[in-house]
C-alpha cells in the first residue's frame, strides 16, 4: 500500500484524526499539544498519527492536502485545517458543531 493508500485509509476508516507531531502523552510541539487539548475537552474521541515515527508520512500527508504545516486535523474524512483554522473554529463554536454532528 502506498503512503497515500495509507493516509487516504486513516481519514476514511476514523471521526477525527489528527496527524502531529509526536503522541497524546507526549506531544512534540505546542500546535499538535494544543490540538489534543482542544479535541479532549470537546470530550470528542480521535485517532492520531505521530508523523515523526515515519519521513515518508510527514511528507506525504503535506502533499495529500496540499497544507504546508502539521498538525493536520480531518474531521468525517475531510480535511478541516491546521492550528489556527481549528482554534478558531472552536472559539466560534463551529468545531463543536462538526464534531456532535459525527456523534449523532
Amino acid at each position: 500500500m502506498s503512503v497515500q493508500d495509507d493516509i487516504k485509509a486513516k481519514v476514511e476508516s476514523n471521526k477525527i484524526v489528527i496527524f502531529m507531531k509526536g503522541t497524546p502523552s507526549f506531544p512534540q510541539c505546542g500546535f499538535s499539544a494544543q490540538m489534543i487539548e482542544v479535541f479532549k475537552r470537546l470530550g470528542a474521541p480521535f485517532e492520531t498519527v505521530n508523523v515523526l515515527t515515519d519521513p515518508a508520512v510527514r511528507e506525504g500527508i503535506k502533499q495529500f492536502t496540499n497544507w504546508p504545516t502539521i498538525p493536520q486535523i480531518f474531521i468525517g474524512g475531510k480535511f478541516v485545517g491546521g492550528c489556527d483554522i481549528v482554534r478558531e473554529m472552536n472559539a466560534s463554536g463551529e468545531l463543536k458543531t462538526m464534531v456532535d454532528q459525527l456523534q449523532s
